[in-house]
Parts: structure tokens; sequence; C-alpha cells
């Protein structure tokens, strides 16, 4: 591992290697606005719609044939969607992961502008797919409605919060899986899955019509199985940004690598020595024991806001959680302004040091610090999810901390899947979903 460089703007990344230009395709344009993300719930409500017999339950809340029809005609036509079940589709409630809230929750008025932009460019809504409750789990489990198949690796989980849209897309049942990625919700479950997915640059596209968990920090993002399906809903849904982006290098770091389990590490690094594109490849040097203190400022924000959100309806509700889920929201139903306070101006310096370091290169790094944890051992809040979350935390935070976005793409490797992901510019959204990286 390179030696570890004093902490301060100027030294916590230092580059090493011959210094090049390369274009790839980025420009700067879209909004910070977080959007409305609000849900009308009442106690008299009844829920519209079901899954069916021959469905499988544990991937869809609601599915249909299709559930909406495309709206216009574009570059998505023939294309079905899984609608994380966090989206405002019309004449569908929202149920969140929960079933109190499902049960709670009156149909949608209109649909959020993600899913309204996929059905006029020629996509149909194949159905409502599962979420981990309220988004705030890695995991892919969910003690209401069972865990999500993981096709490509049937004994192990699938990864969330994006878990049924997933799972949708690699069962061959849509071929986009629309969901949020805050920490990692859209990466992780194409890691364990080996799908490709995006989370976009924060605030470029609206968010509102989505239930929120913490929106300093959720994006809109989505799964497929191709990269070409990738860049088509980038070029739908971002149209204002780029298509092409002038980027100075790729760039990677030991210590971030030295993070994740040594088969994903040696997964990322085969890629990295293969590298066929026209960017150049450079090593840089990056202290990773920050890394937990600002993965504590990131979850400390997250945790704030997201009793901001739901704390109200949660004190009232707490019997519904999943134990996982209620354990975070009571320790963030204990944060103080204190401890916001301390955690923004962990996030401050943070957010300062790495987009001064980066600016315009590309960091690749892996998705997820290790395969997808097996099924059996994978239980509610034990061991198994808490470690792989708390190691993963450490490298899907950076993209996070920045709102930069981020592209997980599968690695071509033996056994369980693992991704690699690219970590790029603001609103290089389009372009960084052309990068070849594998």
């Amino acid at each position: 591992m390179p030696a570890k460089p004093t902490m301060s703007r100027r030294t916590f990344f230092l580059f090493t290697g011959m210094s090049a230009a390369g274009a790839m395709g980025l420009a700067a344009c879209g909004s910070d606005d977080p959007g409305n993300a609000a849900s009308t719930t009442s106690s008299d409500a009844t829920p519209s719609g079901t899954a069916g017999a021959d469905v499988d339950t544990t991937v869809w809340r609601e599915y249909g044939t299709p559930l909406a029809e495309p709206t216009g005609s574009g570059i998505l036509d023939g294309g079905t969607v899984a609608v994380k079940d966090l989206y405002a589709v019309e004449g569908h409630v929202i149920g969140a992961g929960n079933e109190e809230w499902l049960a709670q929750a009156r149909p949608e008025l209109s649909s959020a502008p993600a899913v309204t932009g996929l059905l006029s460019a020629g996509a149909a809504i194949a159905g409502i797919a599962r979420t981990d409750e309220f988004a705030y789990s890695l995991a892919g489990t969910n003690g209401h409605y069972g865990i999500p198949p993981n096709p490509t690796a049937p004994d192990r989980i699938p990864g969330g919060s994006t878990s049924g849209s997933g799972a949708a897309v690699a069962l061959g049942e849509a071929t986009i899986g629309l969901g949020t990625d805050t920490g990692g919700s859209i990466r992780i479950p194409a890691s364990y899955q080996g799908l490709f997915g995006i989370r976009t640059t924060h605030g470029a596209i609206s968010r509102e019509g989505l239930i929120p968990l913490a929106p300093s920090f959720d994006t809109v993002g989505w799964l497929t199985s191709t990269r070409e399906a990738l860049y088509e809903v980038a070029d739908v849904l971002e149209p204002v940004l780029p298509e092409t982006v002038d980027v100075d290098r790729v760039v990677y770091a030991r210590s971030l690598l030295d993070i994740a389990d040594p088969e994903v590490a040696g997964a990322v690094e085969d890629a990295l020595r293969n590298w066929s594109g026209d960017l150049p490849v450079e090593e840089i040097q990056f202290d990773a024991a920050v890394l937990p203190d600002w993965v504590g400022a990131f979850q400390t924000r997250q945790g704030y806001e997201a009793w901001q959100a739901h704390g109200a309806w949660i004190e009232e509700h707490w019997d519904s959680l999943n134990p996982d889920v209620r354990s975070r929201f009571e320790t963030a139903a204990g944060y103080t302004d204190a401890d916001l306070t301390s955690a923004d101006r962990t996030l401050d310096e943070a957010r300062g040091i790495i987009n001064d370091a980066l600016g315009n290169s590309v960091l690749i790094l892996p998705s997820a610090s290790s395969v997808a944890p097996d099924r059996e051992s994978a239980e509610l809040g034990g061991e198994t999810i808490e470690t792989a979350r708390a190691d993963t935390f450490q490298l899907t935070c950076l993209a996070g901390i920045t709102g930069r976005p981020a592209v997980s793409s599968p690695l071509p490797v033996d056994g369980p899947p693992m991704g690699i992901c690219a970590v790029g510019p603001r609103n290089s959204d389009r372009a960084l979903a052309r990068l070849v990286t594998v």
C-alpha cells in the first residue's frame, strides 16, 4: 500500500505517473433543486392492485401487462420498466417497502417526472417493484415481503435498496429497473447481480413524486442488462447534459482497492491492467484512514434527514418496521443539532478535498466491498450484512458526498458477480454511461 500522505487538500490525493489529457464526453448543466418528495397517506385508503398468482411477490408489488402504457414513442420503444416502490405512478399507491405505510396510502394523482419521462420515450411500466423498507438498507432484504431472488447467484442476496427493480431486470421481466441511490442503492444491486447501474449527478433529475430518504444525497438511478440501455435512459432523462466531456485521466488508489475483499480487488486490478480506453490510467495515493469519519458524518446527515422526513409517522408505527431499519431510525431519532453541525463540517471538508483532488478525472474503484453475502447468513440486521454495509459504505460515500455520478459495470469473472465503479465529474452522466471500463 502506498505511504499515507499528510492530510491536506494538496496531498490527500497524490497523482503519480505521466500526465495526459483525454476526451470522454461530459458538460455542466442540470439543477441542484431536490424537488418535492412527499406522498399523501390516509388511514382509510385502499391499495390499488396486486401482483397476481403467477408473479413473484418478492420482486413485484404490482404487475401488469403492462401496468401503464407508453404515452409517446422514442428510443425506448418496446422497453419495460420496473418502478421502485418509492415513485409516484398515477392511479397507484406508494408502499415504500412497509405494510402499514401501504395500507394508509392513497393513489397518486400524477406520476413522478422520471416515470413520465420514460413513458414519453416509448417505455411501458411493467409494474411496481419491491424496495428495502424506506430505502434505508443496502442488502435487498425485507421481512415483510421476503428477499427477491438474485438470478445470477441464487444462493446470495440481491442487494438493495433497489432490490426488486434489479431482480426484475436480471430475470428478464423488465429492461429498465428505475430506482434510487443515496448511499449505494443502485450500485450495490448492480454489483451483486451483474448488471449495469447508474447513480446520477445529485439534482440533475427531479425527485418530485419520490419518497425521500435523505434529500442531500438522494438521486434518481436505474439498472439495465446492457450498457446501451443504460445510456439510452440517460439520453432520455438527462437530455440537457452533454454526451461528451473533457476528462483528464482515469485514476485509482491502492488503499481504496484494499477496502474490498481480495477477490474483488484483484478483479478490479485485472480490469485496470487490461484497460483499453483512450484515457491514461494513473495510480493515486489516498489516506483511507479518514473514511470511517466521513462515513459517520454521511450517515449522521442521512439519518437526520430520514428522521425529519419520516419521524412523525414512525413514532406512531415503530412496530411496523423491520429490525434492521428500526435500529437505524432509533439511532437517527437521537441525532442533535450539535451532531449535525459536526457532521456537516466534516462533509464540507471531505467534499472540498475530493473535488480539489479529482477535478475532471474519473475515479475507478470497486462497486461493493465483496460479492453478495449468502442468503442463509444474511439475516435482517445480522453481522454479515452490517459488516458488508460498513465496508461498502467507505467506497460508495465518495460519490454521495460530492454529488458526483457513478456507474457500476459487471466484471468478467467466474462465480458470483462483481462490479467495477467509475465516478465521474458532476453532470458527466451521459458520457460516463458510455465509458467502457472492461
